[in-house]
């Protein structure tokens, strides 16, 4: 019988203590600071932060290196001879990983790949999920695993809301004007993963102690999410009485497990400070 391990990129902000648990190997993603890259993961993401406030610039990410693909593979094979790798992506169209990863493995018969079309803790939940099904279901070939692993992330949604748009404004993806706008009417969009995109759909206007209860609470209602698991995500620098006031909004909706997730590196430089974000599967 086939023994299945899983891969994923740090960017699905899964912690190493959960990774450790379920067995899930993470390759880095990596966040540049200037001229000194560091690999996503090794550093508090807090450290996004203080950088752009001590510099006025902001950290660059990218994706993983074929070679950080290679090692994490050669490490597997070695430590697992008889195993099969199932790597869940962070969404492709967001970044090289998942190309990388395909150079890695264009000679490995032993390596599958699956684009999960998520980022952050809408990956985080596909693959946990995914590990927790083959604990209770280790007959499963490979073939049933990916289609497994395909319909899991079908289900999955997921958006955020920055606290302040000054991030995306300084990585280039809205406008001075846009980000002065937003700051003056208290706006904030809601970004979800939609087909591996991020896209505002919607704007919320008002404070985050507002905005917060209000989208988990119309976020959970429209897209009919499972009661029975919830991930809520914080970026650093939200406010703990936003969590809980976040938590109880969910556990009015009749939530009953929620799992809350800090965002690492990769996504506090694209979200900022402050943000919050909700990641369920549909019914």
């Amino acid at each position: 019988m086939e023994h299945i391990v899983l891969v994923a990129e740090t960017g699905s902000d899964i912690p190493k203590e959960t990774a450790r648990e379920y067995g899930i190997y993470l390759v880095p993603m990596h966040v540049s600071f200037g001229e000194e890259s560091k690999p996503d993961g090794t550093f508090p993401s807090e450290d996004i932060c203080s950088y752009y406030e001590k510099t006025g610039n902001l950290p660059k990410t990218s994706g993983s290196m074929p070679e950080d693909f290679e090692k994490i593979f050669t490490k597997i094979h070695e430590e697992h001879p008889n195993s099969q790798i199932l790597y869940l992506a962070y969404s492709a169209v967001t970044t090289c990983s998942y190309q990388s990863a395909l150079i890695a493995a264009e000679n490995l018969d032993y390596v599958t790949a699956l684009d999960t079309k998520h980022v952050s803790a809408g990956q985080y939940a596909v693959v946990v999920t995914m590990a927790k099904l083959l604990r209770e279901h280790p007959e499963w070939s490979m073939e049933t695993a990916k289609q497994k692993a395909e319909a899991i992330a079908k289900s999955v949604r997921m958006c955020f809301v920055p606290d302040t748009l000054e991030f995306l404004r300084a990585g280039g993806r809205v406008s001075n004007a846009v980000a002065l706008c937003g700051k003056l009417l208290k706006l904030h969009p809601r970004i979800e993963i939609l087909d591996g995109y991020l896209q505002a759909t919607k704007k919320y206007r008002g404070s985050m102690a507002k905005v917060v209860p209000q989208l988990v609470k119309s976020y959970i209602e429209e897209q009919n999410l499972d009661r029975k698991e919830l991930w809520l995500i914080w970026a650093p620098g939200l406010d703990q009485e936003i969590q809980a006031n976040a938590e109880a909004a969910a556990r009015e909706c009749g939530v009953q497990k929620i799992h809350w997730v800090k965002t690492g590196g990769v996504i506090t430089t694209h979200g900022g400070p402050g943000a919050f974000g909700i990641v369920g599967m549909v019914l």
